[in-house]
């Protein structure tokens, strides 16, 4: 079975410096176009000291330079000093001043006003989701002080594995590394020379001690993303990716149903009658006065 990075097959994955200098030149169009087209003064990124977020920050400046960039750091917990550290120190290097929220009286309010009652019975996880929402209130706000977009920072890996919370990080108007994988982002952020510490830090989501994505999610995020790549990129299904990268078929079909059990994350709101959003004419003619 396949156990490290190293024992990865050569897939898709765009990694050559020419794929990667075009990936570059293709998301700071992106974020150019989306907020021109929103009429928006900029973005506003949470920033946690993680590369997802530290690579996000990158390339919002470089599309739209520092002064339109708002950079949220909001640690919650003690535990969270390093990374508010490195969060802090990849902002200023871009040449943003950071804004820091700390969030833990906002969560203590929480806990004491609205679920006294649940408060000792409520596992981390659900602590967890409320931190991950607290941080959206916060970037939501500032977006509307500010006339900005919330930038969110989360990968194809963590978006198709459903590794996210709703309405919390996964919230966001824009997502600029939406489309990447975790072996992606990697190669991306030393492309743009993101210092090493950041790019080989232990992925982590920050909600509580000891908390990292590999413990939570069963395997490194290299075998994750070959997985996720042939089970999805070229749908071989379950025994087919199994049988592709030698590894146990139950293996690949936790992942599988995974994918498939968080599809819900991925898709709007499900109504009664489906989506209704309707207008196209309207819109095709203000489009047309615009």
């Amino acid at each position: 079975m396949i156990t490290s990075v190293e024992e990865i097959p050569e897939l898709a994955f765009r990694t050559e410096e020419s794929e990667l200098e075009t990936l570059r030149a293709e998301i700071v169009s992106f974020l150019r176009d989306q907020v021109d087209g929103a009429d928006a003064d900029g973005v506003v990124v949470p920033v946690s000291g993680g590369i997802d977020s530290t690579l996000s920050a990158h390339l919002c400046v470089e599309a739209l330079g520092p002064e339109a960039v708002t950079a949220l750091v909001l640690p919650c917990t003690l535990t969270d000093a390093e990374n508010t550290i490195d969060a802090q120190s990849v902002v200023e290097r871009l040449g943003v001043e950071p804004t820091k929220i700390q969030l833990q009286p906002m969560l203590d309010m929480f806990e004491d006003a609205v679920a006294p009652e649940i408060s000792e019975q409520a596992d981390r996880r659900a602590i967890g989701n409320v931190i991950a929402r607290l941080r959206m209130v916060v970037a939501y706000y500032a977006a509307n002080v500010t006339g900005r977009l919330v930038c969110g920072t989360s990968n194809r890996t963590e978006l198709l594995l459903g590794y996210f919370t709703k309405h919390g990080d996964g919230a966001a108007d824009i997502r600029p590394i939406a489309g990447l994988y975790k072996t992606e982002v990697r190669a991306l952020a030393r492309h743009l020379d993101v210092p090493t510490d950041i790019v080989e830090k232990t992925p982590t989501a920050g909600l509580w001690a000891g908390q990292t994505d590999r413990r939570e999610l069963g395997a490194p995020y290299g075998l994750l993303d070959v997985i996720l790549h042939e089970l999805v990129e070229n749908d071989l299904g379950v025994e087919g990716t199994a049988a592709t990268l030698g590894v146990d078929e139950s293996f690949v079909a936790r992942y599988a149903h995974r994918v498939l059990e968080n599809g819900h994350k991925r898709e709007p709101v499900p109504t009664p009658n489906g989506d209704r959003t309707g207008g196209d004419a309207l819109f095709c003619e203000l489009e047309g006065r615009a």
